[in-house]
């Protein structure tokens, strides 16, 4: 028997079903956690296939991709309002999840709600120029190296509350919370303990009252872990393959 494809709208319902179950495990539920469809990988198409699903989260690992999308589907949005295609008509929000140097904070402007790589005392004070003239400050999160990985980006775990403490002197930066990745593994099971890490971490953190009271987003899953980062305390899941399907690689010339 022949396996059919399943369907991106396919594929986003099993995401979310499995989102659930994850909740219901941890005692949480789903309205808990914020689905963040990562569109590295994917076309235009998808992504508009997305939100005319009521999809409004989305994350993005390059800047300028992102302030690119960012513009097209607030148009995309725009129209369908306009053409009564929405009932209910919310913008998307889009965050910034890949590494992010200090060279193209600016160009990111305010297209991202939310930053999710914030690493370093630099970068925290390029952002804290870029978000001089906005009206609130600028929503990061600290990404943790949680493991030590050298090729992967993120302060180191004891680094992280002396670069929240930094952040907390900065008029327009508000730190809401803490990222990371966990080594690639076949196993969901291998990255258990170092999200259970991370999670003891944030609620040190939270106690100590960063952001003004609002450090409460816990950023740490993607497609190949994220049932486990729930149950492990994450509110934010970062997924991009299991929604959208494999990366289509091109044939050699």
């Amino acid at each position: 028997m022949i396996e059919t494809e399943m369907t991106l709208s396919q594929r986003y319902d099993e995401v979310r079903g499995r989102i659930a179950d994850a909740a219901v495990r941890a005692g949480r539920t789903s309205d808990e956690i914020f689905l963040v469809a990562v569109t590295k990988y994917t076309e235009m198409d998808q992504i508009r296939e997305l939100v005319e699903l009521g999809h409004r989260d989305f994350g993005e690992n390059r800047v300028p991709q992102l302030v690119q999308r960012a513009a097209m589907i607030e148009e995309f949005i725009r129209r369908r309002a306009a053409l009564g295609q929405d009932k209910a008509i919310e913008p998307a929000r889009w965050h910034m999840i890949g590494h992010l140097q200090r060279n193209k904070a600016r160009k990111l402007g305010d297209s991202a709600r939310l930053i999710h790589s914030v690493d370093s005392l630099r970068l925290a004070e390029e952002l804290q120029l870029v978000g001089l003239g906005y009206e609130k400050p600028i929503d990061v999160l600290i990404q943790v190296n949680i493991a030590g990985e050298e090729s992967k980006s993120g302060c180191p775990l004891p680094a992280c509350e002396p670069l929240a403490d930094a952040i907390e002197s900065m008029a327009h930066l508000r730190v809401r919370g803490l990222m990371t990745m966990a080594p690639y593994s076949e196993n969901p099971e291998d990255s258990r303990i170092h999200f259970v890490r991370l999670r003891e971490l944030f609620e040190d953190m939270a106690k100590v009252g960063f952001g003004d009271g609002m450090f409460n987003i816990l950023s740490m899953g993607m497609s190949g872990d994220y049932e486990v980062a729930i149950e492990e305390g994450a509110n934010i899941v970062r997924i991009g393959s299991a929604i959208f399907g494999k990366p289509k690689v091109e044939e050699p010339a």
